[in-house]
Parts: C-alpha cells; structure tokens; sequence
C-alpha cells in the first residue's frame, strides 16, 4: 500500500509530521482526521514517488494483466474493484505497485490512459493510446485484449531478432577478442626479432604497418577508447535531440536489406493498430492520429498524420501513403482496394500477417548470410595478420 508523507496539526495546535500508509491521498486524509489531525499537506512519500513511472515490468507479466483486467471488466466487475483483484493477485511487486498507484490515480479522477502514461516504462505509447481509444469509443475490454496481444507479439518479435542476432553477435565479439590478444600479446614479441630488417629498409610494408599498429595501440590504447568513448556518447547526445532522432529514423529506413526489414515490421504494426481501431468503430482521422506512434519511427509517422489531414481534406487514404514514397506498393494496393470495397479493417489484419510473414523470411534469410560473412571476416583478419608476420621470415630463407 503507498505511503504518504504528512504535515498537520493536533488539537493543540503544535505541528506534527510523519507517514501514514494510504490506499490512496483521500483515505489518507480520512485516516488523519479520524486520529485527531488536521492535515496541512499530505504528498506521496519520496520513497514512493521515486518508483512511480521508473519501474519495468516483464511484457509477459503486462500481457498477463490485460487479459485478467478484460475478463474482469467482461464479467461485469468495476473498474476499481478489478483493479484491486489483481493488485493482490499478482506476485510481482513492480506489476504490484503499478496496478495500486493506478488504482489511486483513477480514485482521484483520472482515467485508466491517463493513469497508465504516468508508468511509461510499464506500459508503451501504443498501449496507452488503445486504451484510451478502447475508453472513447465504449470498447475498452476489446482494447485490452488487443493490447494484450499486441504484447505478446511484440515480445516474440523481440525474442526472435534476439535469438537471430546471437550467433553473429557472438562472432562478432569473439573475433574482436582474438584480434585484439593477438595485437596486443603476440605481435609485439616479433618486434626485436624484425627490427634489423626495420634498419635496412628489407621490412615488407604490410609488416610494418602491423608493427606499427600494434605498438600504437598499445602506447595509445587508453586515449583510442576515451576518445571512441567521447565520441560515443557525443553521437548519443545528438541522436538525443529532436533533429537527431530524424536523422536516426530516416537512416534506420535507408540501410540495405536490414532498413527494409525495420520498415515491414513498423507497417505491420501500422496496420494491425489502425484495423483493430477501425473495428472497434473509432474514426479513421482519429485512428491514424492513434496508430502513427505505433510503428516508432517519426518518418513514418509524419506520413500517416499527413495522410490523416488528406482525408480530412475528401482523399482516400492509399493516395497519400504512396506519394510518401516509405509504405509498399503492394500494402498501397491493398489498402486502395479494401477502402473502394470498404473492407479496410479486415484487410489490415491479413496485410498485417503478410508483411510479418515476409519480413520472418527475409531476416531468416539475411542471419543466414551474416554467418557466414562474419566467420570470413574473422578468418581473414587472422589470415592478414599471420601473412604479415610471415612474409619476413620467407623472405629472409629465399634470400638465403
């Protein structure tokens, strides 16, 4: 149960302060005043307050909530008192703490979406707008399930790059490790030897060039990664900013083969939000204003509200999004044809479904491709290095 921190004054008159644990700031106020204190102020304690909003919640334990929440609201159970269930069902104590400051929040007036955006590392934007849509347009138990799912995709999603990417990450490391052992511990034992043929001028460049790297980094090793490092958390600033994440948005579309991966999979998530919307009958405008934080990419975002003012305006919806020039011609197609035959949210979904399928496809496909380029990299670096230390030594048994 939260904690209030309080200031009040007792029959006396004399100031008294403290802590008092609340279901909420106006139980806490009632419990004052039932103990013969006038309150002054009573505030969420500091305790408190530091872990509202800061607290992450596992996405299956957030799934898990949504559907308990939507059967609960189903079968006919307040708000409130569903709330309460589950704050005491739950074994979690972030998802636990969440639930009652959202309980609290709601018993001072706020809405569930309202009370959701204070924890944003418990729920995400496109939760909280679903809600909110689901709480607009009388279809809030629909809205959780559809959050709920939308969880657990987006964390198989997530499970499923991880898992694709682990093996060529791993290569990745491990060839930065040898390369690094072998520059650092086993070159520079092959200077001394090497450094009569320095003095004559017989060394073979690429030699040299590895002696001198070697002796570089490990002169200058410390000032190489403080200035990578500077520079790192330099770029973070900037991409930091508003003009940063636009800049960072639209490289993330442009990369080969991996930006069109990151595109198919911000489409389809477009697609299944604003069918789900348009099913649960919330209005188109207000549909792609909702669903263009979904694809959490900027570009794509500003096309959809662009798309949204068009239609305002008497357009259709696929005549925009094609002259963006970011969304498939095959998706548009789709999309013109569902709008003349007014099947626009059933269409979503199977587009949707496509698009992940294609996108599974072509990212199976490009792991494939990265395994085996990343072993050749590794191969070739040791290869580079070993040739360079070996040319000297054939080169000085030819001569003899």
């Amino acid at each position: 149960m939260p904690e209030y921190t309080y200031t009040a004054r007792d029959s006396a008159g004399l100031s008294v302060e403290g802590v008092v644990s609340a279901g909420s700031q106006r139980e806490a106020i009632v419990t004052l005043t039932g103990q013969q204190l006038f309150p002054i102020e009573v505030t969420v304690s500091t305790g408190q307050k530091g872990r509202t909003g800061s607290q992450r919640v596992k996405p299956q334990a957030m799934a898990q909530f949504y559907v308990q929440l939507a059967a609960l609201l189903r079968s006919g159970v307040p708000l409130l008192r569903s709330l309460e269930v589950l704050g005491r069902q739950t074994s979690n104590p972030a998802l636990s703490h969440t639930i009652d400051d959202l309980h609290n929040r709601i018993t001072e007036g706020q809405s569930l979406a309202e009370a959701m955006a204070r924890h944003p590392k418990a729920f995400d934007e496109l939760a909280i707008s679903i809600v909110r849509a689901g709480g607009e347009g009388g279809f809030m138990e629909e809205a959780l399930e559809r959050v709920a799912k939308f969880t657990d995709q987006q964390a198989e999603m997530k499970s499923r790059v991880m898992g694709a990417m682990a093996y060529p990450i791993f290569l990745l490391v491990f060839s930065v490790v040898i390369v690094s052992v072998l520059i650092i511990f086993f070159v520079p034992k092959f200077e001394s030897l090497f450094s009569r043929l320095r003095e004559v001028g017989e060394l073979p460049l690429l030699t040299d060039w590895l002696l001198g790297f070697s002796d570089a980094v490990i002169r200058y090793g410390i000032f190489i990664a403080l200035g990578i490092g500077g520079l790192v958390m330099l770029l973070r600033a900037q991409l930091s900013t508003e003009s940063g994440r636009w800049f960072l948005d639209h490289w993330k579309l442009r990369i080969p083969q991996a930006g069109t991966i990151y595109r198919n999979l911000a489409v389809s998530r477009f697609c299944r939000v604003l069918g789900t919307l348009l099913h649960g009958g919330v209005p188109i405008v207000l549909a792609l204003k909702i669903s263009s934080d979904s694809t959490g990419n900027r570009v794509l975002a500003k096309a959809i509200n662009d798309a949204a003012e068009n239609i305002t305006a008497g357009q259709s919806l696929a005549a925009p999004l094609m002259a963006s020039g970011h969304f498939p011609s095959d998706v548009i197609e789709m999309i013109g044809v569902a709008e003349q035959s007014n099947t626009l949210e059933t269409v979503l979904t199977d587009v949707a479904d496509t698009l992940e399928r294609q996108t599974w496809r072509r990212l199976d496909m490009l792991v494939r491709l990265v395994e085996p380029v990343m072993l050749l990299v590794m191969a070739s670096q040791v290869l580079v290095i070993v040739v360079a230390l070996l040319m000297p030594m054939l080169k000085s048994a030819m001569a003899m």
